[in-house]
């Protein structure tokens, strides 16, 4: 690769997860550059956070939804698609085949699929009597939370956890992973060989908290 990789993230709420993103892109040596958000909708904190960090944000029609969507990542002409918390299920186009990440809030494939976002993971972390969790980075098939796994990252649930605390501290783990994983691609030390993930050096910015 001669130049920075070019990503395009979407998102569908909050945005800190793009906006951690960002911040380690630079603040990590990371050779990538975030070309475009693009919010599922009006109205979600995520829009003022993206905006405020100066990067541009568009948001599909919400009247032609999928071909708004396809046009805005493809003009960007991107490397990687990094889905930041967006709960749409993404039409996979032929040409967006191992471009495309996910970071979910479990350890895959435990607690994922359709429904299974945001505080409801963590409530069925919780109840599956475990004693950890984490996060899992992805690349992204046809199915939801599903796919090659690229790296994952664990942290301990406490005694006494509530949904609200075990999200904090998955949200610590996520923090690490989604640069760490963006690194690997753009260094070239992580590729999708056949539906494998192939790994060739690690390069991890911290230890996992477990």
């Amino acid at each position: 690769m001669t130049g920075p990789l070019r990503i395009v993230a979407l998102i569908s709420g909050g945005g800190r997860t793009v906006c951690n993103l960002h911040d380690c892109l630079s603040s990590k040596g990371i050779n990538a550059v975030m070309t475009r958000v693009i919010a599922s909708r009006d109205g979600i904190s995520g829009v003022q956070r993206v905006r405020e960090m100066g990067v541009e944000l568009d948001v599909p029609d919400q009247s032609d939804y999928e071909n708004s969507l396809k046009h805005l990542v493809e003009s960007s002409e991107p490397d990687l698609i990094c889905l930041c918390g967006y709960l749409k299920k993404l039409t996979l186009h032929s040409d967006w085949y191992g471009k495309v990440i996910n970071i979910h809030p479990s350890l895959l494939p435990l607690h994922g699929g359709k429904g299974m976002y945001g505080i409801h993971v963590h409530r069925a972390a919780i109840n599956s009597g475990k004693h950890f969790s984490g996060c899992t980075v992805h690349f992204v098939d046809e199915h939801y939370d599903h796919g090659p796994i690229l790296l994952q990252r664990a942290c301990p649930i406490e005694p006494g956890d509530t949904a609200e605390k075990l999200a904090e501290r998955v949200f610590e783990q996520e923090c690490i992973a989604l640069p760490e994983a963006v690194k690997l691609i753009s260094s070239g030390k992580a590729t999708l060989v056949d539906g494998r993930v192939k790994i060739t050096a690690a390069c991890e910015f911290g230890r996992s908290s477990l």
